[in-house]
């Protein structure tokens, strides 16, 4: 009998799940069930990412570094196995499937449920898994605030910054000066009092004010007052773990969406008699998420500029919206920049430079070049125009001191270049994991050439030839000159197939 899709995810999410490690007291639930219809796309929302990775790692990664990390629970939904597909298994993460769409009060409810309360009683943390620009600073600092606060929830809030008819986030409510009845609200002045969703408050009465109780006292907001406010939930909480599972199950679907909202929670836990605090980050854009393509292009146009800052004043990049280095890289870019020697690395426009590429020195990169693996560079040397070096995941290529690729080459593989070395225009080279390509120094390749799985010595020169598993001896000649190899080519096959017309 054929598996239902809803059997096939809850195997993966079994497949995809580790244990969580409850000697940690911190457990982070990512939302990452939602629809993302605006999005338009067969693609996941969460899987759409920003400087090559999907906004959800993101969110991950801005909660677990080398230096800190928390349990995870992501919640899945729409395009489950997708998503889990692209994450991946790791430690202390698991996934917990939201058959049917209810709102993010019930895809809480849901990745609690992969929390075992006689074994935790922590801090929970909600990130929602569209949240692509948040950052580990940001992230520490909520921790901080929140521990710090003595606080039983809190929300970290951001100003909306556009134009106020466009603000479609969820409004923080906070304690008026004075009350209804003119009363000052003493200490409660600006106290959280709920959120109310965007949704909601077009659809409440024009002509009636909208009551709310803080702490005994009732307050009137007008609902032109309401959308006028432009400080928004941005989706991420922290919570004392008890208190939440306490509240949690009584969130009511009774709103314009029929939905249950974690956003009631605040109000919940403020008539509980709980106290509820807020911070705003240091940047507004850490908070931003997209529903559709056009804010998820500000996203990644930001983040470029994130990048470009901090690299800016330590390599050369010619054209700052024109260029991809992984983080990775940027990484030890700082990291290299710290030991005081200049760099003189330069980065022409449209070059991509991905994961596990290591520069060095006196690199020049010139344009629309794609360099992608463990390709290792020495030092002072270029690659011009049009070039492409790669290596799957378990290969190594490493590039001399010196070594010149010109324009249009393509190189893949298992390869060692040697120093001084020169690959001129349109040659294609590839190392396998049984054959790897070694060159040796001074060598200079040009002419339409390919060259596979060989051994080539120190000085030769290789022009017109397709070079397939062989090895080049250096050979002098009676002049002292080394013996070039030219217009080299195996013995054809399939001729029996072919004549003329």
């Amino acid at each position: 009998m054929e598996k239902s899709y809803t059997q096939e995810v809850y195997e993966k999410v079994a497949q995809c799940s580790s244990p969580l490690d409850y000697s940690k007291n911190e457990a982070a639930i990512i939302l990452a069930a939602g629809h993302g219809k605006r999005i338009k796309s067969q693609r996941s929302k969460m899987l759409h990412t920003i400087w090559g990775i999907p906004t959800v790692e993101r969110v991950y990664n801005a909660c677990n570094n080398e230096f800190s990390s928390m349990n995870t629970v992501i919640v899945v939904g729409i395009k489950a196995l997708e998503v889990m597909e692209v994450f991946g298994k790791r430690e202390n993460v698991s996934f917990a499937f939201q058959e049917e769409q209810k709102g993010t009060g019930h895809a809480v409810q849901i990745g609690l449920e992969r929390v075992d309360s006689a074994l935790f009683s922590g801090i929970i943390y909600v990130f929602p898994g569209d949240m692509g620009l948040i950052d580990n600073e940001t992230v520490t600092m909520f921790r901080e605030s929140y521990k710090s606060s003595g606080a039983d929830m809190m929300v970290l809030t951001g100003m909306y910054e556009g134009e106020i008819e466009h603000n479609q986030y969820g409004r923080i409510i906070r304690v008026k000066a004075t009350d209804v009845n003119g009363n000052t609200s003493g200490s409660d002045e600006n106290k959280v009092i709920e959120i109310m969703e965007h949704k909601d408050i077009l659809a409440l009465d024009e002509s009636k004010p909208y009551e709310t109780v803080y702490n005994g006292r009732k307050y009137s907001y007008t609902r032109e007052e309401l959308i006028e406010n432009r400080e928004y939930n941005s989706g991420v909480y922290a919570f004392d773990y008890k208190k939440l599972v306490e509240q949690v199950a009584n969130i009511s679907g009774d709103n314009a969406q029929n939905e249950i909202y974690i956003t009631d929670l605040i109000g919940m836990f403020n008539r509980a008699g709980y106290s509820v605090g807020a911070v705003s980050p240091k940047h507004e854009y850490v908070v931003m998420g997209f529903n559709d393509k056009a804010v998820l292009k500000d996203m990644k146009q930001l983040y470029k500029k994130i990048v470009y800052d901090k690299l800016k004043n330590i390599i050369e990049i010619q054209d700052p919206d024109d260029f991809f280095i992984d983080e990775s890289v940027v990484a030890e870019i700082i990291e290299m920049d710290k030991k005081g020697i200049p760099l003189d690395i330069s980065i022409e426009r449209g070059v991509h430079i991905g994961k596990g590429v290591k520069l060095n020195y006196g690199v020049q990169i010139m344009k629309n070049v794609y360099v992608s693996g463990n390709v290792i560079f020495g030092k002072n040397v270029k690659i011009s125009e049009n070039a492409y070096l790669s290596t799957f995941p378990h290969q190594t290529f490493r590039i001399g001191d010196g070594v010149i690729i010109l324009w249009g080459d393509i190189i893949k593989g298992e390869i060692t270049i040697g120093e001084n070395s020169r690959i001129e225009s349109s040659v294609n080279m590839t190392g396998s994991d049984e054959y790897p390509l070694v060159i040796g120094k001074n060598v200079l390749i040009k002419g339409t050439s390919y060259v596979f799985g060989s051994i080539i010595e120190d000085d030769i020169q290789i022009e017109h030839s397709v070079i397939i598993k062989k090895r080049i001896h250096r050979q002098l000649r009676k002049d002292g000159t080394v013996q070039k190899v030219q217009f080299y080519l195996p013995m054809p096959s399939g001729l029996d197939v072919i004549e003329p017309l």
